[in-house]
């Protein structure tokens, strides 16, 4: 098995405005062109798993870059005022601002003008909000569109932004943790997640009649039976659904109505059982709580730790050094 690939952090630094256009259309597609009157240094800091990006691009004159087409989503959090226009509407955003660039894979062009400054880019597939919600087509599902660059509401906003500085946070300074695979799954789901909270979209997350009829005990022991036996695995919540023949919707409701909790709230519980046998079975001079913690999925030692305290009653680390003070 290969190891798993470490968070990208990487810094790229040009005048050539060309040559920071064809950079910027190899890592994130489409095609993206740079114009300016002043040749000024663009930088761009980027930091990335295997699930989305966290980038900054940095210009010390007044530039303007346009985008004809974006195979992902993005999410701009501007340092600097910026004026954005795309599909006929303008726009204008500014610091303690978050808004989206593209609503959706056939999104028309967009241009962003901006000031001297920095922005925030934070990118992902589309393909990952279907892991964690689901469409409002019922009949025939249709990928997930948001229908407005701007966010529902400031708290929405805030959230969003916070999940940013915090998968930030993680990439700078725990890049080990970061690469573990079922973290890097998690950590784009959670940001995906948090997207669809921030801005209204065509997804649907209350449960329909249908939904509700399908939440019915024998869903929820299919679902569960699949999660004992791939916990191992980096699974969404689209995938439980599908093993146990419902949609999320249904999932969801079904784990709400007669389990009290979510679908990942259950796997957190099973990947929780994991580590603890680790911990119990692992070298104490050779392991540590931080990496058996991330290899279940556990990228916050501070949360790992709280649930294993409620759960088991003494920290993981008692546990790894046979501590049963």
């Amino acid at each position: 098995m290969a190891e798993p690939a470490p968070p990208r952090n990487v810094l790229f630094e040009t005048r050539d405005h060309d040559r920071a256009g064809d950079y910027l259309t190899g890592i994130y597609g489409g095609n993206i062109r740079l114009d300016g009157r002043k040749k000024g240094t663009f930088r761009l800091a980027r930091l990335g798993t295997e699930t989305f990006t966290i980038s900054s691009a940095t210009h010390v004159a007044e530039i303007g870059y346009t985008l004809e087409s974006l195979p992902m989503l993005m999410i701009s959090r501007p340092r600097a005022p910026v004026d954005f226009r795309s599909g006929g509407a303008e726009h204008r955003f500014g610091p303690g601002d978050v808004h989206l660039a593209n609503t959706a894979e056939d999104h028309p062009p967009f241009h962003v003008r901006w000031s001297s400054g920095t922005i925030q880019a934070v990118t992902f597939p589309f393909p990952l909000l279907d892991d964690v919600a689901a469409s409002a087509e019922t009949c025939r599902p249709e990928p997930i569109r948001f229908t407005d660059v701007h966010t529902t509401t400031p708290e929405a906003a805030r959230h969003l932004t916070a999940t940013i500085d915090y998968l930030a946070t993680g990439l700078r300074g725990r890049p080990e943790v970061m690469a573990e695979p079922l973290v890097t799954g998690a950590a784009g789901r959670l940001l995906a997640a948090a997207a669809l909270t921030a801005f209204p979209s065509t997804a649907l997350i209350e449960p329909t009649i249908e939904d509700r009829h399908d939440a019915h005990p024998a869903t929820l022991r299919r679902a569960i039976a699949f999660i004992d036996d791939h916990a191992h695995l980096d699974l969404s919540v689209a995938e439980i659904a599908a093993a146990a023949h419902v949609t999320i919707r249904a999932l969801q409701y079904a784990f709400r109505k007669h389990r009290g909790t979510t679908p990942l709230g259950y796997l957190r519980q099973v990947r929780l059982q994991q580590a603890h046998h680790d911990l119990l079975t692992a070298d104490p001079d050779r392991a540590t709580v931080t990496e058996i913690a991330a290899r279940w999925g556990f990228f916050h030692p501070g949360r790992f730790a709280h649930y294993y305290r409620v759960t088991y009653g003494c920290p993981p680390y008692r546990t790894l050094r046979r501590d049963g003070r």
